[in-house]
């Protein structure tokens, strides 16, 4: 983020979303391998149409796992969102399975072998972000709009809105003045809904929530509140819009706030650097943060396939930093080792922990008992303020 004044955007979408349905299907494959076998590898995609549901890609793990039993946890996840309609229903959609086994080649250039230490799963560059504009050291704009949704997701859980469908977008602008965001100037949501309340009916359902997760004071003017600005919002869902796999990765990390190496996180195993580095650089990032040693901080780390090493480490703390970054960038390398088993090891990522990353976002969330979003702690904080 720029210094001064300005309008910043960012949007988010539901569990509901076609691309999360898909997202949530793919992780609920990789948390039942990993379950089964903590060390199994997977690269998983989804698609999603009106009453049918595609999965494909390949792993390695146990092979008690049958694809009747992949086929029933992805009827679950639809049903868990709350899918039971005409065009997508958990009971009577068709779903095909064709998942198959991991290539060998790619298993030599990962697997360790003699001296040579696990490499990456794949080639790429992987970026972490974190500020001070929120208490979870998150852009505003995609918090707010993450958090806008989860509100309106789990009031439609309780059953307190029976008019909502799964499917909904939300899109929030902040105005920021000598870099701080201050108010927002638009908001905007839609989300599916019942055939038997109106616009206006909606938007007065949707304001609470949205007044509920702003700051005091926030609101946007009434005239750039927009709820289903187009009028009419019933058919969603993968019946209305084909869903993918990996296609929401600016709302999975940081809403346009940051840079992004342009890999998904879902369906995918930790030994893929795509998920797991990405995972590591917002833990550091986020622990910089926190240290107080700046108010921004964005790091890079780039991986070759078979190799086990960063090829590099970049920080750019954006005229914020209260430390050198050279010397951050060696303190950090000193306090976790970021070769692929060192990250997947320090962060405890080969557990089943996947699917509630999913939806509403991978960072900017509460660490769980049982590792869940382990990358969320700031216990590097001590030791990077006594590096100083």
């Amino acid at each position: 983020m720029a210094k001064g004044d300005f309008l910043f955007t960012s949007e988010s979408v539901s569990e509901g979303h076609p691309d999360k349905v898909c997202d949530q299907i793919s992780d609920s494959i990789v948390d039942i391998y990993l379950a089964a076998d903590p060390m199994s590898h997977l690269g998983v995609e989804t698609l999603a149409t009106t009453n049918r549901v595609v999965m494909a890609g390949e792993v390695r793990g146990p092979g008690s796992i049958t694809k009747e039993q992949l086929i029933e946890a992805a009827r679950q996840r639809i049903k868990a969102i709350g899918y039971e309609q005409e065009g997508f229903h958990w009971k009577n959609a068709e779903i095909e399975c064709i998942i198959h086994a991991q290539s060998v080649d790619i298993a030599q250039g990962v697997d360790a072998a003699g001296n040579k230490d696990e490499g990456a799963g794949d080639q790429g560059i992987m970026f972490g972000y974190a500020c001070t504009e929120t208490p979870e050291l998150m852009p505003a704009p995609l918090q707010y709009s993450q958090q806008i949704l989860k509100s309106m997701a789990d009031a439609r859980h309780s059953g307190s809105t029976p008019d909502f469908g799964p499917d909904a977008k939300s899109q929030v602008t902040l105005q920021y003045v000598n870099g701080k965001p201050v108010k927002a100037t638009s908001v905007v949501v839609s989300t599916q809904h019942s055939e038997r309340i109106s616009q206006e009916e909606v938007r007065e359902i949707v304001r609470p929530h949205v007044l509920k997760v702003l700051p005091k004071g926030w609101m946007c003017p009434e005239e750039a509140f927009y709820v289903n600005p187009t009028g009419r919002f019933v058919i969603g869902g993968p019946d209305g819009d084909c869903g993918l796999t990996g296609r929401k990765i600016i709302v999975d990390t940081y809403g346009g706030a940051s840079p992004h190496g342009g890999g998904a996180f879902s369906g995918k195993d930790p030994s893929k650097v795509d998920r797991s580095a990405a995972y590591a650089a917002r833990y550091v990032a986020k622990n910089v943060v926190a240290a107080g040693l700046a108010e921004r901080c964005t790091i890079q780390l780039a991986y070759a396939i078979g190799v086990s090493k960063p090829l590099s480490v970049y920080i750019n703390t954006d005229g914020t930093g209260k430390v050198d970054e050279e010397k951050l960038v060696k303190v950090i390398q000193d306090l976790i080792d970021l070769s692929p088993r060192g990250i997947r090891t320090h962060l405890a990522l080969n557990k089943p922990i996947y699917t509630r990353t999913a939806a509403y976002g991978h960072f900017g969330r509460t660490p769980d008992a049982d590792g869940g979003f382990s990358w969320e702690k700031t216990d590097l904080v001590a030791a990077l303020k006594g590096a100083f």
